[in-house]
């Protein structure tokens, strides 16, 4: 298996693939992988001849010291997961200052409204730090396809502006979210969960469901009420935000776009863990 940690390496061996006409496939991740990153690559795998998985903690993304200092980190463990889904994978592993030469600084893009609620709301300067890392890996790797998760489907939607903004020609592939057996949507924040917890926050993915199963046949507020009520009924659950919004522009739903197709987004804070989650309604 390869693992790099220069730009300079990598862009040795994007040259030897390209010399071949290899199609290049890209998934950024943190690490700290599970099935939601593996299925990503599974599907990497079918479409690309090469594929490539960063493994890189952003600092400029976390709006938190103790979060990113408390980030799950275990390349070893990372890259036996990956090997066994395939050798042929390619890891590029880099450091802090290998991706930030000139300094760590943050680029600033117009992304509103889709940065300025629900995880821009709570995470200051959060999407403009990941705009800013997606930004170097796809400049480093002009990639034909890049992979991401429909659980952070706002981050999703940034990305989309991103590539918009930046002119990249690439497609972007959103893979449908994995969940745990009892509907929680695996993340790595899972991990600080205890077992008890981890058990009980399956009532996440039950009231998107609850959402689905009644949008318009209830009231919104009513729908709303309901849910955040039943959460909250248990211990240490706390609902920071639930949305209803149009799919595309995450503009509020109203009568007036009655015909758009809008999602439901959660997120449940479980003992200071913040779990995010979401579904489409229609």
């Amino acid at each position: 298996m390869i693992c790099v940690s220069l730009t300079k390496e990598i862009e040795n061996q994007l040259n030897k693939s390209r010399k071949k006409n290899k199609t290049i496939g890209l998934v950024p991740t943190m690490g700290s992988l599970h099935m939601g990153h593996l299925s990503l690559i599974e599907r990497a795998f079918k479409k690309n001849d090469i594929v490539w998985v960063s493994i890189f903690v952003n600092p400029i993304q976390f709006d938190n010291s103790s979060d990113l200092k408390n980030y799950p980190k275990n390349l070893k463990n990372d890259i036996s997961k990956i090997e066994h889904l395939s050798e042929k994978v390619r890891i590029f592993n880099p450091t802090v200052k290998e991706m930030y030469k000139d300094g760590v600084s943050i680029n600033y893009y117009d992304f509103e409204p889709l940065d300025t609620i629900m995880e821009g709301k709570f995470r200051k300067n959060h999407f403009n730090g990941v705009a800013t890392i997606v930004f170097k890996l796809l400049k480093l790797f002009n990639p034909n396809d890049v992979y991401f998760g429909e659980k952070d489907f706002q981050q999703v939607l940034i990305i989309k502006k991103l590539i918009d903004i930046e002119r990249f020609e690439l497609n972007l592939i959103i893979s449908e979210t994995i969940r745990e057996e009892n509907g929680l949507a695996y993340s790595s924040r899972n991990n600080h969960l205890t077992n008890s917890d981890r058990k009980k926050a399956c009532v996440i993915y039950e009231s998107l469901i609850f959402i689905k199963n009644n949008f318009k046949k209830k009231p919104l507020n009513i729908l709303r009420t309901n849910v955040i009520s039943s959460i909250e009924k248990i211990k240490n659950f706390k609902v920071q935000y639930l949305e209803v919004l149009d799919n595309d522009s995450l503009r509020p739903y109203n009568i007036e776009n009655d015909n758009s197709l809008h999602r439901a987004f959660i997120c449940v804070v479980v003992n200071d863990i913040r779990l995010i989650d979401n579904i489409l309604l229609n």
